[in-house]
Parts: structure tokens; sequence; C-alpha cells
């Protein structure tokens, strides 16, 4: 069959591709070959391969298009509240072949060979709609710039190494800043074989995590980048720190200093009031401007946390998190879950701690939560689906001393589960979603919005005092 690209030429291939923007595949293809070889099944990937630029879909360790060196990926976009538009997920690339990473060097690897040069098709999901009909929006190439290139080298050789170690059964995506190992697979009990351990690894494939995605999308359709103030600056100090790094110690010369003290070296002037002092003064000592965002934690996902310490190192608050709609929650699988999505991002800690009056900066630590943690969470996660999928949330209603009813729930508090628990996060009683089966005793469909929690325990024992 004579291809309407040349397959040799980059630009031949890319000038084809662009043909897409403002379409569908339903109009882009030939919608006769589409009736006789779609069934409805598969995904907007495979029928753009098969269909548009008409090669048969496959695994190959080469890029799809070998002679040109170009690698095709599509990715879907959502539209926010506020009519703007994000990535959906992560941009998953080739799966991870434990047992031959770790003999491969980065500039050589199959991951490199495979995804140096992007073709990146961009389309609107649309939940309710048919694949074919997904406008597509944006069309370009991707080459990685040379910092981000330094920063997933990194990410790639902590992957490697983490397999070496024998843990490849523990990656997570936590791991690592802007390359992560994302679970791949038919099922979650897709597994492979790993080199240096006898456990089974679940089957992983490298991916650029949603926030870089972000990223490249803004970059393809020229958004403007003075939002973002950067914390790497050149190719050098990317090659001479790691993101990590280069925070920890920005932060390092403020260590046991009052807050009322750093403000003056820093010679800044911010409201120490508002809920977002703490935010500010963290870009203060980044050096970012307070109006801007931070590039290298969006494009990483990273979630900032600061904690306050008491003077016994007693952490008082418990972490909260977005509140979860009941009625998304029971659709959802772990391995796709939102809880498992935030546990398994990458934090940054900042502590403040009692000292007398002050409030004294006592230390900064990048933490992921590890793999043991995850699955004690799991079980926190797995128990709430379970009960709102039964509709036996509320175990008894009891009046207390004042005359107030009380609820009490079959909800794993903090005292059931060393990790994390689940309790309200509303405005009050009153604050609620539906539910997706009314509570058998309470005989309400709908109940007080809640939230995951990380167990205030938790953090004191396994994140500041570690």
């Amino acid at each position: 069959m004579e291809l309407p690209y040349n397959p040799e030429s980059r630009d031949s291939i890319v000038k084809f591709a662009k043909c897409l923007i403002g379409k569908s595949l339903r109009e882009a293809c030939d919608e006769d070959v589409i009736k006789h070889g779609f069934s409805g099944k598969g995904n907007f990937g495979q029928v753009l391969e098969k269909f548009y630029f008409l090669y048969e879909v496959n695994s190959i360790s080469e890029p799809d298009f070998p002679l040109a060196k170009l690698e095709l990926k599509s990715t879907p976009l959502k539209q926010l509240k506020n009519k703007e538009y994000r990535s959906k997920e992560r941009l998953v690339l080739n799966i991870i072949n434990y047992l031959e990473v770790v003999n491969q060097e980065f500039e050589s690897s199959s991951f490199w060979k495979k995804n140096a040069h992007l073709l990146l098709v961009i389309y609107l999901h649309d939940a309710e709609g048919n694949i074919l009909d997904y406008e597509i929006s944006l069309v370009d190439t991707w080459d990685f710039p040379s910092i981000d290139l330094e920063i997933i080298k990194r990410d790639w050789e902590f992957i490697k190494q983490k397999i070496i170690d024998g843990k490849a059964h523990e990656l997570s995506e936590g791991d690592t800043f802007y390359l992560g190992a994302c679970t791949k697979g038919a099922s979650a009990k897709s597994t492979r074989q790993q080199p240096f351990s006898e456990i089974s690894a679940k089957q992983r494939a490298f991916s650029l995590k949603q926030g870089y995605v972000n990223h490249i999308i803004a970059s393809i359709a020229s958004e403007s980048t003075e939002v973002y103030g950067k914390l790497i600056e050149t190719v050098e100090a990317a090659k001479g720190q790691s993101i990590e790094e280069i925070v920890i110690s920005k932060f390092n010369p403020y260590i046991n200093l009052p807050v009322s003290e750093i403000i003056k070296k820093l010679k800044i002037d911010i409201n120490q009031e508002p809920k977002s002092f703490y935010a500010n003064l963290t870009k203060s000592i980044l050096g970012i401007e307070l109006d801007k965002e931070i590039e290298e934690f969006e494009k990483a996902e990273i979630t900032v946390k600061t904690i306050r310490v008491e003077e016994n190192d007693r952490i008082k608050e418990s972490i909260s998190f977005k509140t979860f709609k009941w009625l998304e929650l029971v659709e959802e699988n772990w391995h796709d879950s939102t809880w498992k999505s935030i546990i398994e991002k990458k934090f940054l800690f900042i502590f403040y701690k009692q000292v007398g009056e002050s409030r004294v900066l006592q230390k900064v630590k990048f933490w992921n939560m590890p793999y043991a943690d995850i699955q004690e969470s799991r079980k926190v996660w797995l128990h709430t689906k379970h009960i709102v999928t039964q509709g036996r949330i509320v175990k008894e209603i009891r009046e207390n001393s004042k005359g107030t009813l009380l609820r009490k729930t079959y909800f794993m508090g903090s005292k059931d589960n060393p990790v994390s628990h689940v309790r309200p996060h509303g405005k009050n009683g009153q604050d609620t979603f539906p539910l997706p089966k009314s509570d058998k005793l309470t005989k309400s469909s709908e109940y007080t919005k809640h939230c995951f929690w990380l167990n205030n325990t938790y953090v004191k024992d396994n994140i500041y005092l570690k």
C-alpha cells in the first residue's frame, strides 16, 4: 500500500499529522475502512495508527517510524471547571523490561532509542462520546529540552538502580521527578520476572508524569511561561545537582532559625496572617517570585506540605487531602484510584517547630511513601469502598451530654490503621455528596464529605523523626 507520507522523512510525517488538527478520526480517516476494521474496542491511539497512518499496531522496540526516528504518541485533554484545558493523564511510553534495563546505559537504552523524538497527537476527551469523534486539538513534535533531559536521565538511573537492588516490586511513581515507572497491564495481576529477586514485580512502563505532560501541552500551544519561576536555569546546574539537592541547599542556611529572622534575612515583606504565608515563605527561600509557580514542582507534581510541630515534638494535626465523591470512589479500582495516585506522588515536607514564642524552621525533607505503607493505605481505601458500596456507613447514633446527636461509623479511624484513616472534611454535617446506595441505618441518600488523612503519629514517626 502506498502511504500518504514519506516514512523516511520526519517533515513529511509531521506535515501529514498536522492535517488532523481540528478534525476527528472519523473525519480524517476513510470511513469505509473504519466501518470494516474497527469493532468499537481498543483505544484512540490504535485507531490513529491503523486507519490514519496505515500501519499495524505493534510493540516493537524501535520508534513507530523507525526510518525517521519518530515515535507516535496520542494523549487526551480534559476541560476544567474554569474552562481551561489540562492533560487528562500521564503519558505512557514503553514497557520496562527488568531483565534488560539493568544492562543498559541511558544513551543506548531501549527507552531512549524509542522515545528521543516524539510526535504527539493531543485530543479532547469526552467521557460520553465515541473515540472516533474526539476533536484533535494539537499536533507537534517534542524533543526534550536539555535541562529536562538531565533530570530524566537521573530518573531513569534511579529506576534502573532500584531494579539492580532487587526492588522492582517496590517501584513507585513517587521515586522520581519527571520520568515515572507506572503500572501497566491488562490487570493488576500482570507481573514480570525481575533479575535480582525472586519476587514477581508488577509490569510497569516508563511514563512522563501528568504535570510534565501539561508542560509539553503548554509549550506546543505556545502558552506563556511567565507564570513560572525556575529553580534550575542551566544545563550545568542540572548536571551538578538534582532538584532535591538544589532545594535542600537553598533551605539549609535557614535551618533552626525563627520565621521572623528568616524574613529579615530574606529582606522580604509578606503578610504572616493569610493561609498562603508558608507557601510564600517557601517561594522566597527558593528564590521564586510570589506571583509565580515553581516550574520544576509543577512538572514533577511535587506536593508541598507545611507541618507545625509542638515543643515536645508532637504533631497535633493529621494531614488532610482533597475530599472524594462517594459515587466516584465506588467506581474506581485500586490500580487507578485517586487515593493511590495521591500517596504515590513525591512530597516536600517543611517542618516548623514551636520553640518558646517562635516558630523555627526545623527540617526540610523530600519523601515518598514506602511500598509497604502504600499497601496499608490500600486497606483503608478498600474498606471504605466496601462499606459505602454496601450502604453500611453508620453503626449507631447516640446523644451526647449536650443533646447533640453523634454518628458512629464503620470507617477506619487513626487507631485502626498505622498509616491513614478516613473522616469528615466538609464545612459541616450538611456539606454532603450523594451516595451510590442509601445508608441502611439512617436511610439517607447522601453523606457528609470525607477525605483520606495521613495519621499525625505516622507523619511524626516515619517522616519527621527519620
